[in-house]
């Protein structure tokens, strides 16, 4: 990856906005995580599901730092961000919560890699923690991803400068390396080639935080339950690399462990990696990723090798989770 730090303005994340006094309550009701428990400037994983269960769209939130502010700003895949809007917006009934894609009329900055903090810091003159926001320019948010990463969202009107701040202390960088930073940090983005495949779990979503089991019922509640509690996982996320050419989210991955023509896995994302090949993450079956004879798009396609998360995957019988 390129030096550190870096900084991305080309982060193929979309930006969505939920402002009213019922903002928190019905996001709360509609999103797996817990963001009642979140004070101003707060923020989490989330993902959004389908009654069946399924990751229909996953990201990062925050609520305005201000207490005055009622807005929560979401991150996600833009590919999906219309999508995903309006979905939100055919519940929204008699809430008081109003939806926007915000995505077209904002400046999206990812800053990532050692440095990342201080580069933010030295740009803008604020370095929020792991998990908070803070406003700077007045209505410009900075946060910091539970995984370090920090990313800028402020309004369109203000990018050039913004960006011309931060040049002067990291690398401007292009999408791919954002995208190797998130595969490196073993942190999915559910874009429209996945969605509506996994459970939570499955793509290591409650390993990550994105996930409360404590909190009141939301869409697919009932199926993420009874699988953490009463059901054995038999697929999880994890990271590889492979001498292919090329790659996209939704690329089959086979294995011996299986037939021919079935399917072990899926990928759900991928960028060019800097050894050469391809660098990605992947929901595996558990035996086939034991087996390690793991091939891209066919049977007899590039191998995988398996690379480390910085977060540990529990095993199979790990994963049965009694019930509490």
């Amino acid at each position: 990856m390129s030096p550190a730090p870096a900084a991305c303005t080309h982060t193929d994340w979309g930006i969505l906005r939920a402002s009213g006094e019922d903002a928190v309550a019905f996001l709360h009701a509609q999103l797996s995580s817990d963001v009642q428990a979140l004070g101003p400037g707060e923020g989490q994983y989330w993902t959004y599901n389908s009654p069946k269960g399924r990751v229909l769209a996953n990201g990062v939130l925050w609520r305005a730092p201000d207490e005055r502010d009622d807005a929560i700003i979401l991150l996600l895949a833009s590919d999906l961000a219309t999508t995903i809007q309006k979905r939100l917006s055919m519940f929204v009934l008699r809430s008081k919560v109003t939806i926007e894609n915000a995505t077209a009329d904002s400046t999206l900055i990812g800053i990532a890699g050692e440095g990342a903090h201080d580069a933010t810091r030295a740009a803008f003159g604020v370095g929020p923690a792991r998990g908070r926001a803070v406003t700077f320019k007045a209505h410009a948010n900075a946060f910091t991803l539970p995984d370090g990463r920090v990313v800028v969202v402020a309004p369109i009107a203000e990018g050039g400068v913004l960006k011309a701040a931060l040049a002067r202390h990291a690398t401007i960088v292009g999408r791919n390396e954002w995208r190797r930073f998130g595969i490196a940090l073993g942190v999915p983005l559910i874009t429209s080639a996945t969605a509506d495949l996994f459970v939570p779990q499955t793509a290591n979503l409650d390993l990550l935080g994105g996930v409360s089991f404590t909190k009141g019922c939301y869409p697919g509640q009932e199926i993420v339950a009874r699988m953490q509690y009463l059901g054995r996982l038999k697929e999880r996320l994890f990271a590889f690399r492979s001498d292919a050419f090329d790659a996209a989210p939704g690329t089959r991955i086979y294995s011996k462990t299986f037939s021919v023509d079935q399917s072990c896995g899926v990928v759900v994302n991928v960028a060019p990696d800097t050894a050469g090949g391809v660098a990605l993450l992947a929901v595996v079956q558990l035996d086939a990723v034991k087996a390690d004879d793991l091939t891209l798009g066919a049977s007899d396609g590039p191998r995988l090798t398996r690379r480390p998360l910085p977060y540990d995957v529990p095993s199979a019988s790990e994963d049965r989770t009694r019930p509490r």
